[in-house]
């Protein structure tokens, strides 16, 4: 066999390998996503869950009457356990998981109620008598005991405590709550809103029209008191002030029209209210305001430039870079031992062959392996000095 199959050979076997290890690499890398962990726990604190928890992508299965504003506020799954206690108390818990914070603020938000008393459990919690609404995260946790005890809220600390995380910015609440001013503010009254459904839901002093959520802005508001009476901030957030001034032009086109026109929303039965603009935020008081206490509320409203990184940095398993380090340097690894292999498998099948089937194909005499130049070899006499006889000869 010639010698030159065996190099044909070799380096399909090479580049074979090379290929199949990256495939290998970018097949475990970038993979399929893995299966959202479970939601609830099977034990904690005192409890033990009863059975197995009745788990749904259906958010219908969570809240039947308010399924759509739930998917609006991005939610992917539900479960609800029933747990027990050693002294034969039961706890109810249902949780429902959302694609980042801000919805999982929003549901929260919209299931609160003014009475209901502050509960430090999670990130914000409330109660009202055996009942406990908490958010932690990306999770809304509803809990329903059969009767309380002293050590029943260290015990929801604790489930709040192992419920899975969000990775990278979806554990974070939207900055646009940090603009609502804590002076005059009535309890319990905050809502959010990412969408028509939820603007409608938490009695919006203007229209979806108006806002424009084909514009991705935010939404939130709230109840104050005022020395005229109770008043609603209502503060939208767009992603740039020309997309704010713009907006803010039509609120004050619909706002002043005496008559309803063609192409212009009309804002009904909402009274008056004033409004203004700081940055990429439109601020609205709108209730039985004077213009001396719109302008004291909408004065506490004042936006901040800064510098955020709003990207997602996946700095989960699958997009980690270091995960990428780690597959190059395997992939050198496998490459260079492959070509080691393949060199020493070659140059070892040509010894063999030379010896086992020497002849004309792998043992010619006339073929040969090195060329040397034969530079310590020393000169021969003649050729390095000519003859005495010509040196004499020429000088005569």
């Amino acid at each position: 066999m010639p010698s030159g199959v065996f190099m044909r050979a070799s380096r399909f076997v090479l580049i074979l390998v090379i290929v199949v290890s990256f495939v290998d690499v970018f097949a475990a890398s970038p993979g399929a996503d893995s299966p959202a962990p479970p939601i609830l726990p099977k034990q904690f604190a005192e409890w033990q869950i009863q059975g197995a928890a009745q788990a749904s992508k259906d958010a219908a299965a969570a809240d039947p009457t308010n399924a759509a504003l739930l998917k609006e506020y991005g939610f992917t799954d539900f479960e609800a356990a029933t747990y027990k206690s050693d002294d034969g108390r039961t706890l109810k818990i249902r949780a429902a998981r959302f694609t980042d914070a801000s919805g999982a603020f929003g549901a929260y938000a919209f299931y609160l109620q003014p009475e209901m008393a502050r509960e430090e459990i999670g990130d914000q919690g409330a109660s009202l008598n055996q009942r406990v609404l908490f958010y932690r995260g990306h999770i809304v946790v509803e809990a329903v005991f059969s009767q309380l005890s002293v050590m029943s809220a260290a015990g929801l600390r604790e489930l709040a405590g192992v419920l899975p995380r969000p990775g990278g910015n979806a554990g974070n609440l939207p900055p646009i709550l940090a603009f609502m001013p804590h002076h005059g503010y009535a309890r319990n009254t905050e809502k959010y809103a990412e969408g028509p459904l939820a603007l409608a839901a938490i009695a919006s002093p203007l229209p979806a029209d108006l806002v424009d959520f084909s514009a991705s802005p935010e939404v939130v508001l709230g109840e104050y008191s005022t020395p005229g009476g109770e008043a609603t901030l209502m503060l939208i957030e767009y992603p740039t002030p020309a997309l704010a001034a713009e907006h803010l032009r039509r609120i004050d086109a619909a706002h002043h029209a005496a008559q309803p026109q063609a192409g212009v929303a009309a804002i009904e039965n909402v009274g008056p209210f004033f409004d203004k603009r700081t940055g990429p935020i439109i601020a609205i008081a709108a209730g039985p305001l004077s213009q001396s206490d719109a302008q004291t509320l909408l004065g506490a409203v004042n936006w901040t430039p800064s510098v955020t990184w709003n990207e997602n940095t996946y700095f989960d398993k699958k997009n980690n870079i270091a995960n990428l380090l780690v597959n190059i340097i395997l992939l050198c690894i496998i490459v260079g031992a492959t070509s080691l292999a393949a060199g020493v498998a070659f140059g070892g099948a040509r010894i063999l062959l030379r010896r086992f089937f020497p002849g004309p194909v792998f043992g010619r005499p006339d073929q040969t392996e090195f060329i040397s130049l034969q530079l310590g070899e020393a000169a021969p006499e003649s050729a390095a000095r000519p003859p005495a006889t010509t040196e004499r000869s020429k000088s005569s």
